[in-house]
């Protein structure tokens, strides 16, 4: 497979040397398997002949036109964490080549692979339309916003739809490679983690900080405060609504447009958060965290613990008590 691993000006040095590190190891270690998978033939390109990273280093690049000869065009982000500046990056003058060649590139049909605020060059591109993606947790509120015919569940680490994958946050990168090493070969990838103590992680969820989310709008920033002084109580989304001073439709909508979700599944998300809290810093057993949290049947607060999380309690409680 060729991929050519499009770097440009501020790319995010972590983004951008996790790809080619684990790629290289994948075909360094691909032989130790009975049946190998065909090695990765990885190019680094850019539209001249360095790029100077988001930390400064410049980095050697080939003629962007190796494009046309790839099976996969991979972008890793640009290394910006302000959104309104990362916007005027992905929309402006100094992308607007990179969004020409996206095109391009998907109109030939060839697979395209981002990760992070990569995913808001794509969308600039058009590139994302009609299709699932993901991308930072904490910039979900502003793509929902910004680019409402693209689906988005920040809560998937890895997402793949129609030939376009999308990783989340930053050491995304990471579960990003490792994806494109699992189509070919699920024993080698297992074999690159191994070797470099990395792990897939199926969800964002874990380290999604819910509060974080709900300020950027002050209907659900005021529903997020009063839920959590309600956790403990069932709650129910007309008294939120009375609570919060709006109708229970505006509320719905709200909550949905900013946050992708219903009432009720954030205020799981908040139950979730609070429980995985006290699991790590507390001895408390899990019936009586259930109950702190609203939950009266603690099966109940486990099934959606590994549901949303892709952990167990008993992980949980192991990395509190790791010293």
């Amino acid at each position: 497979m060729r991929i050519a691993v499009l770097a440009l000006d501020g790319v995010f040095d972590s983004g951008l040397a996790s790809v080619l590190d684990i790629m290289r190891c994948a075909n360094e270690l691909r032989e130790r398997l009975p049946q190998p998978p065909p090695a990765w033939q990885v190019t680094t390109v850019g539209f001249g002949d360095t790029v100077r990273t988001g930390a400064g280093h410049t980095v050697d690049t080939a003629p962007v036109d190796r494009v046309a000869h790839c099976d996969l065009l991979l972008v890793p982000a640009v290394a910006e964490r302000h959104p309104e500046a990362l916007v005027d990056i992905v929309s402006g003058p100094a992308t607007a080549a990179a969004r020409e060649l996206l095109a391009e590139t998907r109109t030939r049909g060839t697979q395209v692979a981002s990760a992070c605020a990569g995913t808001f060059l794509f969308a600039e591109a058009g590139i994302l339309d009609g299709l699932r993606a993901t991308t930072s947790w904490w910039l979900s509120p502003l793509f929902r916003s910004r680019y409402p015919q693209v689906t988005l569940d920040q809560s998937r680490m890895v997402t793949s739809c129609d030939g376009v994958t999308t990783a989340g946050a930053a050491f995304g990168h990471v579960d990003l490679a490792l994806s494109i090493v699992r189509r070919s070969s699920p024993a080698l990838s297992d074999l690159v983690g191994n070797y470099l103590v990395i792990d897939e992680r199926p969800s964002q969820a874990a380290h999604t900080m819910t509060g974080t989310l709900a300020a950027s709008d002050p209907t659900v920033a005021a529903f997020e405060r009063w839920a959590r002084e309600h956790l403990h109580e069932p709650i129910s989304v007309s008294d939120a609504a009375d609570a919060v001073g709006v109708s229970e439709r505006t509320l719905q909508r709200a909550t949905r447009a900013v946050l992708g979700t219903s009432p009720v599944r954030f205020v799981q998300d908040l139950r979730i958060e609070q429980a995985t809290h006290l699991l790590r810093s507390t001895d408390h057993s899990i019936e009586a965290i259930a109950r702190r949290v609203g939950y009266e049947n603690a099966n109940t607060l486990r099934i959606l613990l590994r549901e949303r999380t892709g952990t167990t309690t008993g992980q949980h409680r192991r990395r509190h008590s790791e010293p």
